[in-house]
């Protein structure tokens, strides 16, 4: 796997530790071992440190834990701080609420492409069956199976379809999908030039669409998507989104109207503050 890029998986995290547990303990298992992972932790208590450097003292790659002072929704700044502390070529982001698959990181490294940034998905559980995944579920991958998902609830079937088919069925169903492919900060990836060429995420934005803001500078910036939503698989368990709130989807939409009218592709709200 040496023509593979190395990577650097970015997981952002708030006070969640059950959660981000169960996410660490997927990336124990992955078949592409050549990466790191980097904890974008945007101000969780003691209580989350604890949990990472558990696992730091017996972890298969190098995990480094990036926090800044909980000053309110911050995620797009520890992301960028993220970026640029990224030691590797290419970053694939991902959420600490999202436990990967075990061929997740290689599926990313098999398919990374100069000029374009992947584009996938996830498969949504409900809170019971979120609960019930226990470590040792993940190291055999039950959560991924549809059959152990049916005795824990209800299986849609989107989650089905994504969780069963393999190969040329998959590859297939990624050029037919109508949904389209775009930045979605659970499960895209990108080379780190790339994203510091539009200096990374516009820190202005709170929930509702930064990842999108991002991905359509990188089209302005002559960068294309390939989707892998059917390739590329990872559960996401249930929470509450109490920062989601009707004044921050509305600014982030002017925004994305903004980017879209006048083409843009660098944010004077990124990693480098105040120039065009």
């Amino acid at each position: 796997m040496a023509e593979y890029p190395k990577i650097t998986v970015i997981i952002a995290t708030y006070n969640k530790v059950d959660w981000l547990s169960k996410v660490l303990e997927g990336y124990k298992y992955q078949t592409y071992n050549n990466f790191d992972v980097i904890i974008a932790d945007d101000g969780s208590t003691e209580e989350t440190k604890t949990l990472i450097d558990g696992f730091k003292a017996d972890y298969p790659v190098n995990i480094t834990h990036l926090w800044h002072e909980d000053l309110g929704y911050r995620r797009q700044t520890i992301l960028n701080t993220a970026i640029v502390e990224a030691k590797n070529e290419y970053i694939l982001f991902t959420d600490g609420d999202c436990i990967p698959r075990a061929d997740f990181v290689e599926t990313h490294a098999k398919l990374a492409q100069k000029g374009y940034f992947l584009s996938g998905g996830y498969c949504k559980l409900p809170m019971n069956t979120s609960k019930a995944i226990t470590a040792e579920n993940i190291k055999n991958q039950d959560c991924f199976k549809v059959d152990w998902l049916k005795t824990q609830g209800v299986v849609s079937s989107k989650n089905k379809l994504k969780l069963s088919v393999k190969d040329t069925l998959a590859n297939f169903l990624d050029v037919v999908t109508p949904t389209g492919a775009t930045f979605n900060n659970c499960n895209s990836s990108a080379w780190k030039t790339d994203l510091i060429a539009i200096n990374g995420y516009d820190e202005r934005m709170r929930y509702g669409g930064p990842d999108r803001e991002l991905g359509e500078r990188l089209f302005n910036n002559g960068i294309k998507s390939k989707q892998i939503r059917y390739k590329a698989i990872c559960v996401h368990l249930d929470h509450a989104r109490g920062y989601k709130t009707k004044e921050s989807l509305e600014r982030n939409l002017a925004i994305r109207a903004e980017v879209k009218k006048q083409k843009k592709t660098w944010t004077d709200f990124g990693i480098v503050k105040g120039e065009d």
